[in-house]
């Protein structure tokens, strides 16, 4: 059998035949509902990936350049820019929080943007370049952790905020910022696995070596569903009860070696596993940790302003207080979401994971495979008090009349957003799955 031919789902281990996908086209597990990596945006032209990669890149220069925004107040004037705003928490003994901000907003964006690039103009060319692998690994590690349209949503919240106490001007950085972002909405829809299916046609170009095997009937997986093709008629079967695994780095099927104590993709040398290694333990203990982090992170004040000789300490719930008593309910609401009800949704959910796992693995598993998505859809989105406190901190230094520096509660909370975010990538969705008998799926046309 011919394992190109098959793609695993990534999330409950099901082998399909690999689809051939028109223009608009999406494919999707039929059990679990994921959709199935390597197979989106593989219409979409590396010429167009590729100008989009460098216009995003020299807008992403012009946007770490020039301020994002001004205040003037009493003859006074201060800007920020984003490597501003991380110079200020270092240097107000916050440097881990710093360090944060720059990471998940200028490092993580630029090394995904110049690893994209790195790759994309040579196979424009025709060319594999040298390092593809590690570059298009570090692409797929770094990418869930960049977090500009959270940036963007925290610059907005900091204008409303700022518009009470200062004459707000707006810098060519917020608008590079905001073009940014669109950019990069639009590379996320693109799934970089695809560029591995490019590679192999470059690398194995001559017909001579290229094999194909008719995959039977009897022993093809069900083929997905998806707009506008119906799925082959045939059995259920994973990618472990087949012998097989799957790579989650370039998703390619092969064959497991249950001898090897570790084996390695033979395309992109990736670790493979079956299952991740403990991962209820690993995801058990980043909660447990997540948690603890979190009674602070409300507790203590995650701002302190000083003006004039007053001094006033801002928590988490404070600054929604503040907004809504200003008639900024909107704002209160938004923050009060992705600051409150995010982090203690992913709590819960990655509690109810782990329970589940460790007491009924079979209990409810489309339900917690969908929560599972939405922990790592809504996780970034609590890092945006820290952007709001990092440009706040920027913004407010008029000298002994008014000054903002960061509090402890900013790395508390600054925590529970890397530990949750963590335990969520720990945890292995296919043990959702490993007890669900493989019967007729339902519906899952789109």
């Amino acid at each position: 059998m011919d394992y190109k031919k098959l793609i695993a789902c990534h999330e409950c281990d099901l082998l399909f035949r690999k689809p051939l996908l028109r223009g608009g086209q999406t494919a999707s597990c039929s059990r679990c509902r994921a959709g199935l990596e390597g197979t989106q945006g593989a219409s979409v032209p590396l010429d167009r990936i590729g100008a989009l990669t460098v216009a995003a890149l020299i807008t992403f220069c012009i946007a770490q350049a020039f301020p994002v925004i001004q205040l003037q107040t009493n003859g006074m004037t201060s800007e920020a820019t984003l490597f501003g705003a991380v110079r200020s928490l270092w240097t107000g003994h916050m440097r881990i929080v710093a360090t944060m901000v720059f990471c998940s907003a200028i490092l993580f964006p630029l090394i995904e943007l110049l690893a994209l690039l790195y790759v994309l103009v040579p196979l424009r060319l025709g060319k594999v370049v040298r390092h593809f692998n590690r570059m298009l690994r570090v692409v797929q590690l770094i990418r869930p952790w960049g977090m500009i349209e959270v940036f963007m949503l925290g610059v907005v919240i900091t204008i409303v905020k700022m518009v009470s106490m200062a004459q707000v001007i707006p810098g060519p950085g917020l608008f590079a910022f905001g073009a940014l972002t669109l950019m990069l909405a639009f590379l996320a829809t693109f799934d970089p696995r695809v560029l591995w299916s490019t590679r192999d046609e470059i690398k194995f170009r001559q017909p001579a070596e290229i094999r194909w095997t008719r995959v039977k009937r009897r022993c093809a997986p069900r083929a997905p569903t998806f707009f506008g093709l119906k799925p082959a008629p045939a059995a259920h079967m994973t990618a472990r009860s087949a012998g097989l695994i799957a790579c989650h780095t370039c998703g390619l099927v092969q064959k497991h070696i249950a001898a090897s104590s570790e084996q390695r993709c033979s395309r992109c040398e990736s670790v493979l596993h079956t299952r991740h290694p403990d991962s209820v333990t690993r995801t058990s203990s980043l909660v447990l940790a997540a948690a603890l982090a979190y009674i602070p992170a409300n507790l203590l004040p995650i701002m302190h302003a000083s003006s004039l000789g007053h001094s006033e300490d801002d928590t988490i719930l404070g600054g929604v207080a503040y907004f809504w008593t200003s008639g900024d309910w909107p704002l209160a609401v938004v923050v009060f979401v992705a600051s409150v009800v995010v982090p203690m949704l992913k709590l819960a959910i990655l509690t109810l994971q782990i329970v589940a796992a460790r007491r009924s693995p079979d209990w409810q598993p489309l339900e917690r495979a969908r929560l599972h998505r939405l922990v790592e859809c809504v996780g970034r989105w609590s890092m945006l008090d820290i952007f709001v406190v990092a440009l706040t901190v920027a913004l407010v230094h008029f000298g002994s009349f008014a000054v903002v520096t960061a509090g402890p509660g900013a790395l508390a909370f600054g925590a529970v957003v890397i530990l949750t975010m963590l335990a969520s990538h720990q945890f292995d969705p296919r043990l959702i799955w490993d007890n669900v008998r493989c019967g007729p799926a339902r519906g899952s046309r789109r």
